[in-house]
C-alpha cells in the first residue's frame, strides 16, 4: 500500500496544463452532498475533466443508483488544517510515535499538504445514493479514521457486511473504468491527475498541480 506520506509521490514531476474548475453545481447529472459546505464553495468544484469522468462514471452504475459529491477542491489552508489537527489528535493517543511513524499514520487519513490530491481540483470524496438521495451502505461513514473505525474504511477492508462490501465494488468498478484512482485507505476518495494519481498509473507526470 502506497501511502501519500511516501517519498515516491513528492517525486513525481508535476506540469500544471491550467485546465479549469467547474462547478459541480452546474453539472445537472450529478448530485451534490453539502455536509463539506464552505462559504467560498469550494467544495463544489472539480477539475473540469474530472468532472466528465465523473459524468461518464455514473453511466456506468447499475439503474437507480447515483454518484453523490461530497466534497473537491480544497484549499491549502484548508488542508493544512485537517492535517494538523489529525496528527496532534494522534499525538495524544500515542505520544511514543516517533514522528516519522505519526506522519505516516496520519498520512492514512489526510493527505500532507505538499502533495495533498484535492488542493488540486483532482480529488473527490465521494459515495453512492439512490434517486432520492438515500446513501448506500457503504460499511463506513465518509471520512471515517482508521482509529474509530479499526481500518474498516481501507478500500479492500473484510470487515464490513457483505452489502456494503458489494456497494464499494460498484463504486470501484464505476470509478476505475473511468480513469480515476483510489486512494486505500478511504474507499471514498478518488482522484484524476494528482501526483499519487500519476505514480500509480505509471504517467510521466500530474498534469494538476495545488491551485
Amino acid at each position: 500500500m502506497i501511502l501519500l506520506s511516501d517519498p515516491r509521490v513528492a517525486a513525481v514531476p508535476c506540469a500544471e496544463d491550467g485546465e479549469p474548475l467547474v462547478d459541480v453545481r452546474d453539472v445537472p447529472e450529478l448530485r451534490l452532498d453539502d455536509r463539506a459546505a464552505d462559504a467560498e464553495g469550494a467544495y463544489a468544484r472539480l477539475r473540469a475533466e474530472v468532472a466528465s469522468r465523473l459524468v461518464d462514471a455514473q453511466l456506468k452504475l447499475p439503474d437507480g443508483l447515483r454518484v453523490l459529491v461530497v466534497e473537491g477542491y480544497r484549499s491549502y489552508a484548508a488542508q493544512e488544517a485537517i492535517f494538523n489537527g489529525y496528527r496532534d489528535r494522534l499525538r495524544e493517543l500515542h505520544p511514543g510515535w516517533p514522528p516519522a511513524r505519526l506522519l505516516v499514520e496520519t498520512s492514512k487519513f489526510v493527505s500532507p499538504v505538499e502533495v495533498a490530491p484535492h488542493s488540486t481540483g483532482g480529488a473527490i470524496d465521494l459515495t453512492l445514493c439512490t434517486p432520492d438521495g438515500i446513501e448506500l451502505d457503504m460499511g463506513t461513514p465518509l471520512d471515517a479514521t482508521p482509529v474509530e473505525s479499526d481500518n474498516a474504511c481501507f478500500t479492500g477492508a473484510r470487515n464490513i457486511s457483505a452489502a456494503a462490501g458489494e456497494n464499494r465494488r460498484l463504486l470501484i468498478d464505476a470509478l476505475t473504468a473511468v480513469g480515476l484512482v483510489n486512494y486505500p485507505t478511504e474507499w471514498w476518495h478518488w482522484s484524476y491527475g494528482d501526483r499519487y494519481w500519476a505514480l500509480m498509473t505509471g504517467a510521466s507526470h500530474a498534469p494538476y498541480g495545488p491551485l
